[in-house]
């Protein structure tokens, strides 16, 4: 069963089943890419068992697998793992600190039962499910439209869902969140039965392909994707799940906690607008330039070259699996704790607000009181989880720091704004 929009009829097809039919039902192959559109290059993907990364329309083509939830097929990808040689097997990225995502929180880990210890490799049987039948909503803020006036999240996790789990009673933890349900037709338009960012699915081929995000970290340019968020308004934004659980994970402001699984994530709520990045950045951004409130699918041409152009938020991560520092490369982790940042008054005046692409630069604009958490206090956690693992890179891997960190990088309390 594959379902994609039209323009991407496989050649042997002497016709698309029509429009109609097409939207829905679908006539294509997931994955691979039209002549003349850019993908990345191999080497400057993260997640190596990536089939394709498409630069064109924003998509990447990774590997499908089924399992059930009270008897109903489910469809997962994998993108992350606590073990560095099932990564280095596997290909995906290295999280070492996801095996932390139980402290504190049992339910922030779902158990799943497999034939086969290695996830993916054997009949799998979800613990929770995803409701994606609800219509994502976002209801844009007066003039630059951030923040949303309201939405509704066009994905639900329901009992005992999360997107990392473990086999059995494994301490491996593995980030495989659920993109799709039942058996087709796969809604890849309105997205009914399927994840927001499905731009495709294959379930003959096993293939599925997701919207990225474009984003910065340590200078570079670097794609993520994006699964889910703690707060159904930011699920709405991510495009992603509503998942709760999240929230609970260890631990806000700890970037570099021995003991934590969240790293930060830097984002802003009013950076300058326009169609490109940098100069541009951050909510308002793209609520306005990035067309954020309308439904993706590759029928929406005019969002995805908005995206293209430069229309994402180009939020900023603190850490990176490419780093050349091991023990800063080993803080990578796809959980996200996100941090607010607002401009003041005489930046924004000054046209000082332009896009930032290092973290500890962020640090040090808020140590000189360019910029805040909302509210006017100290920059922080906003205590809001994404799970977002990265994808890839521009052009040059992300390798260090562009400056030192404003504040030691010890580990202060708990409740430390300060704190990483």
């Amino acid at each position: 069963m594959t379902a994609s929009p039209p323009g991407r009829c496989l050649p042997r097809l002497a016709l698309c089943l029509g429009l109609a039919l097409v939207l829905v039902f679908g006539a294509a192959e997931p994955g691979l890419g039209q002549e003349g559109d850019e993908l990345l290059p191999a080497d400057q993907v993260t997640i190596a068992s990536t089939l394709d990364v498409d630069l064109t329309n924003s998509f990447a083509t990774l590997s499908l697998y089924r399992g059930t939830f009270g008897g109903v097929s489910v469809w997962y990808v994998i993108t992350d793992v606590s073990d560095a040689a099932l990564a280095e097997e596997l290909g995906l990225n290295f999280a070492p600190r996801l095996a932390n995502i139980s402290n504190g929180c049992p339910g922030c880990a779902q158990q799943v039962e497999s034939t086969d210890p290695i996830l993916g490799r054997g009949e799998v049987t979800f613990a929770g499910t995803v409701d994606f039948s609800p219509e994502r909503i976002l209801v844009p803020g007066p003039g630059i439209g951030f923040p949303p006036m309201g939405g509704q999240a066009g994905a639900v996790a329901g009992m005992n869902y999360s997107p990392f789990v473990q086999v059995g009673t494994s301490g491996v933890v593995y980030n495989a969140p659920i993109i799709a349900t039942g058996d087709g037709p796969f809604d890849v338009i309105e997205h009914s039965n399927t994840h927001d960012r499905l731009m495709g699915i294959d379930t003959d081929a096993m293939t599925a392909d997701l919207l990225f995000v474009r984003a910065f970290s340590h200078g570079e340019d670097i794609f993520y994707l994006t699964f889910d968020a703690s707060t159904p308004l930011q699920a709405v934004q991510e495009r992603g799940t509503f998942t709760p659980v999240l929230g609970q994970t260890p631990f806000a402001n700890a970037s570099d906690h021995p003991d934590g699984a969240r790293s930060a994530i830097f984002t802003f709520t009013n950076g300058q607008l326009g169609p490109e990045s940098p100069p541009a950045q951050g909510g308002g951004h793209v609520v306005k330039d990035g067309l954020l409130a309308e439904t993706a699918n590759l029928e929406n041409t005019e969002l995805l070259e908005a995206l293209r152009e430069g229309g994402d938020a180009h939020n900023v991560l603190d850490s990176f699996p490419t780093l050349d520092d091991p023990a800063l490369a080993g803080l990578y982790s796809p959980l996200w704790d996100l941090r607010v940042g607002v401009w003041s008054a005489d930046a924004v005046a000054a046209e000082e607000n332009v896009a930032q692409t290092d973290a500890n630069e962020i640090r040090q604009l808020a140590a000189e009181g360019m910029v805040t958490s909302p509210g006017g206090v100290p920059l922080g956690s906003a205590n809001i989880v994404i799970n977002c693992p990265v994808l890839g890179f521009a052009d040059q891997a992300p390798t260090a720091p562009q400056v030192e960190p404003a504040v030691p990088q010890g580990v202060p309390p708990a409740d430390d704004p300060a704190r990483s």
